[in-house]
């Protein structure tokens, strides 16, 4: 008995799309006169033609590096060795840059002085880390009333954290929470 296989054939799968270039490199660069720069090249203005000589005396690529200049600039480098260094920067201006953490503790407005330390605790561990801290209480059904005590609750908080944190907001109420966001003053990582 022979099973029937189901037939998963959806037609002729599309074309594999290869990358552009992000850059005009040697014959598909159309401006007729460019500015060339690049090692062991006299910088200046070259028709297209001469400039693509120049490259490949060199054994380089010609490769448009600002093509909206006038004329536009160009540079005698080998075009694989130019998108390694392109990458190799971005690479490091991504790592050099810091992400900010958010850390978030949650109160409720009727909150007890054991919880409150238990949660002070932790946000001052965050601050220290260099990490910042949104606090906020949240309102459950008709809690609403009691939102002075949420917002007593959240100043008291950030009384607490005036030696490790600075305040950068607030008690705020937005919809059934009210937020208040502290930034740590010095990182120690």
């Amino acid at each position: 008995m022979a099973l029937n296989k189901p037939n998963f054939n959806r037609g002729p799968r599309p074309p594999f799309k290869k990358k552009e270039a992000e850059h005009n490199i040697n014959q598909f660069i159309k401006a007729p006169e460019v500015r060339l720069t690049g090692d062991n090249v006299e910088q200046g203005i070259y028709s297209l033609k001469d400039a693509l000589a120049i490259a490949e005396e060199q054994e380089l690529d010609l490769v448009e590096i600002s093509p909206n200049a006038v004329p536009p600039v160009c540079k005698v480098i080998d075009y694989n060795k130019f998108i390694y260094e392109q990458k190799k920067k971005l690479k490091e201006i991504k790592s050099n840059s810091k992400q900010t953490v958010i850390k978030e503790i949650r109160f409720g407005p009727n909150t007890d002085d054991h919880d409150f330390d238990f949660k002070l605790k932790h946000a001052i561990k965050f601050l220290e880390s260099g990490e910042k801290v949104r606090a906020y209480v949240h309102f459950k059904g008709r809690a609403i009333v009691y939102k002075e005590q949420g917002e007593i609750l959240l100043l008291r908080f950030a009384q607490a954290l005036e030696e490790v944190g600075k305040v950068e907001q607030l008690p705020k109420l937005e919809g059934k929470r009210m937020f208040l966001t502290v930034a740590s003053k010095g990182a120690k990582k």
